[in-house]
């Protein structure tokens, strides 16, 4: 489709079908990925590895040593327990694990965004910012606490 008054093409988003514009931000740039970060992925499926445009990262095949970006792609709670202690013991205090889990609707999960909050937080991660990866994905960004920060919600209290 053309713009009527420049006549250049209008890019639409993937997902939401709106007009992007060229100041759109990549979704790696609304992650807060930054190039050169050692990096893990986990059951990462390459269009939503596409989809997050991911910069020139170091990424590891082996879960060894901290990380600055960690992502996990699961489908279930089951999933999510098996990996989440693990993968917080290789975060960087300043580190980030996302979590990605199917929106409703595009492949069988027993996870939504409130199940995912209350698990990250009874790992004692708190959770920072949620988005749409793709289509299929959705995401949501967990972080340490902070020090002497309270935290509380409706899973509990969390004070450092």
């Amino acid at each position: 489709m053309a713009n009527k008054l420049t006549a250049e093409p209008v890019l639409f988003d993937e997902v939401s079908h709106k007009p992007m514009t060229i100041m759109e931000k990549s979704i790696s740039t609304k992650m807060g990925i930054k190039p050169g970060w050692r990096t893990f992925l986990i059951n990462a499926p390459e269009k939503a590895q596409d989809a997050i445009g991911l910069p020139n990262l170091d990424i590891q095949s082996t879960l060894d040593g901290d990380f600055d970006y960690i992502h996990l792609f699961v489908t279930t709670q089951q999933e999510m327990h098996t990996y989440f202690a693990h993968l917080k013991s290789h975060l960087k205090k300043t580190g980030m694990l996302w979590m990605s889990w199917p929106k409703a609707g595009k492949l069988e999960t027993d996870l939504t965004l409130t199940k995912v909050i209350e698990i990250g937080y009874n790992y004692g991660l708190v959770e920072s910012k949620s988005l749409s990866i793709d289509a299929t994905w959705s995401g949501l960004k967990f972080t340490h606490p902070k020090e002497g920060k309270t935290y509380n919600n409706s899973y509990g209290n969390l004070k450092l």
